[in-house]
């Protein structure tokens, strides 16, 4: 049935319909997963696409994931000719992906098997970051010069094939993973997923016909276009300008610079990235996808709830990324760090510049980061450190924290909070001690962190963690030098700290460091608070 003929309530009952398989999947795969990276924090993304690649539906899952994810299913499409019973894997940031940890499964949805060559009818796939992929760290988060340090990179192949996974490729993987069982559980877990994702998808194309499906998934995606062209043309014409910077890149000490230029003319908009800093050696570069996911974030943030989300909100957004940038890496450069903290950024420059254009409906900064933090080794270092000795096996423990969110005309910033593009929770510290060799010391609001304003900027936490063996930490962490900034006259937020406690001395870590840490040191996360809104009473 074409778009054209479904009304306005129909559409909205498919928005929901599809919303709702991808939720599911999401269900489906945090009950059945094994690492508390993705059934306590959530740290995965579930989606489904029609058949040429347009992604139509999303879970209420992780910005960054989603926004990028329609590249890699296309990466899928153009690369394997994918049949009934076919599942794809890939995580490779240069085709379509985010960083290596990211792992995406893509199957083709097929209405019958009876025919020889059928089309599929549609695309589930789901993205979840697995807590170590290998590299050269634990937790597969170091702080690398090239792609090939931070983990196994996977290209499009097929995981499983008519139906039978391929044991010689999934053995592969685990082969260069430090927690391999744990690996296996978590992909069977997304397979799982996407098999929901197939089973309520073809339900209803069997109740409704699969036509009204297919015109609701094209409608839903040409009502996205027009309701971003409808924001679009109701902002004032005009070239908004906004840069910030990076801390430094972990290898080099110098700032990096992300510049933006939106410009706005009627019912679309260019932005263009040009000026921004040249790709480091460090691993904050940032793959396009990356850059097309935070832009997709931010103008998706200005629409409201009843939008959809899809590929169609794209449409009238033109992104121009100049190759061998921060914002658009070539390869071999690492990417760990650009799909955590540099997307924080590029968010946060897109929004000082649209803060210009819109200024009573854009927040200050957040916090700016998503404070990674991984702990733990591999097999071959058992007797040196990071070898559970409760379970006799290696661990790799990995997790982003929350922080202060900005303050926004009409309300002050939320404290302790995940925000932009992260949407995880962090590790409740019962499943923490549970799953691993470590304890929370301290879990507590970092009171007085936030922005002084009008409207005062979210307060960031204080998140320490003991040790419990000797192991391996890396912090990938950003806005330790450059504060959160404040808006309209509020005060910027203040920066986060990373510290070493060992017996009675404190010692300041960098933002991103790597570190041999023994049984009783305790890691001490202090992120952000977001920049305050307003001049100050």
């Amino acid at each position: 049935m074409p778009s054209a003929t479904l009304d306005p309530i129909r559409l909205e009952v498919f928005k929901h319909l599809f919303a709702s398989v991808a939720e599911e999947m999401g269900v489906v795969l945090r009950r059945t997963s094994y690492s508390p990276n993705i059934k306590e924090r959530r740290d995965f993304s579930c989606a489904l696409f029609d058949a040429s690649g347009q992604m139509i539906a999303q879970a209420a899952h992780i910005p960054v994931h989603l926004g990028a994810m329609p590249l890699s299913v296309q990466a899928a499409i153009d690369a394997l000719e994918l049949g009934p019973g076919d599942v794809a894997i890939l995580n490779d940031p240069y085709r379509g992906g985010t960083h290596l940890p990211d792992i995406t499964l893509v199957t083709p949805i097929f209405l019958s098997l009876t025919s020889p060559s059928p089309a599929p009818f549609a695309f589930a796939a789901c993205r979840a970051h697995h807590a170590d992929v290998g590299g050269m760290s634990p937790g597969s988060m170091p702080i690398a010069r090239e792609l090939i340090q931070e983990g196994v990179i996977i290209p499009p192949l097929k995981l499983v094939e008519a139906g039978r996974i391929n044991q010689g490729l999934l053995e592969l993987l685990l082969a260069n993973v430090r927690t391999p069982e744990e690996r296996r559980g978590d992909l069977h877990a997304q397979l799982a997923a996407n098999a929901k994702g197939s089973q309520r998808l073809g339900e209803l194309a069997a109740r409704y016909g699969a036509d009204e499906v297919q015109g609701a998934m094209q409608g839903l995606v040409d009502y996205a276009e027009r309701m971003t062209r409808r924001l679009l043309a109701g902002l004032p014409n005009g070239v908004y300008r906004f840069t910030d910077r990076l801390d430094d890149d972990g290898v080099d000490p110098q700032p990096a610079e992300i510049a933006v230029t939106v410009a706005i003319d009627g019912d679309e908009v260019l932005v263009d990235f040009t000026g921004t800093s040249p790709q480091r050696r460090g691993s904050v570069n940032a793959v396009y996808a990356i850059t097309l996911s935070a832009t997709l974030y931010v103008f998706r943030c200005l629409l409201g709830e009843d939008a959809p989300t899809n590929s169609g909100c794209l449409r009238p957004i033109r992104v121009l990324a100049p190759a061998g940038t921060l914002v658009n890496a070539r390869p071999p450069a690492p990417v760990a760090g650009g799909n955590v903290e540099t997307s924080q950024r590029i968010t946060d420059v897109l929004l000082g510049a649209l803060a210009q254009a819109a200024p009573d409906r854009v927040p200050a900064a957040s916090q700016g980061t998503m404070n990674n933090l991984t702990i733990g080794t591999s097999r071959a270092q058992q007797g040196i450190g990071g070898w559970d000795p409760g379970r006799g096996q290696p661990f790799a423990y990995y997790e982003t924290i929350a922080g202060g969110m900005g303050g926004r005309p009409g309300k002050d910033g939320a404290d302790a909070i995940h925000s932009h593009m992260t949407n995880t929770l962090n590790t409740p510290a019962e499943a923490l001690e549970y799953a691993y060799p470590l304890r929370v010391r301290r879990s507590e609001i970092r009171r007085g962190s936030g922005g002084a304003g009008r409207w005062r900027g979210g307060d960031g936490v204080r998140r320490d963690i003991e040790l419990l063996v000797d192991a391996q930490v890396t912090l990938l962490t950003e806005r330790r030098i450059f504060a959160p900034y404040g808006l309209a006259g509020g005060a910027s937020g203040q920066p986060g700290r990373n510290v070493l406690l060992r017996g009675q001395e404190e010692q300041e870590l960098p933002g991103k460091t790597t570190l041999l840490a023994e049984a009783g040191d305790v890691i001490s996360v202090q992120t952000p608070g977001g920049g305050g809104w307003g001049a100050p009473a």
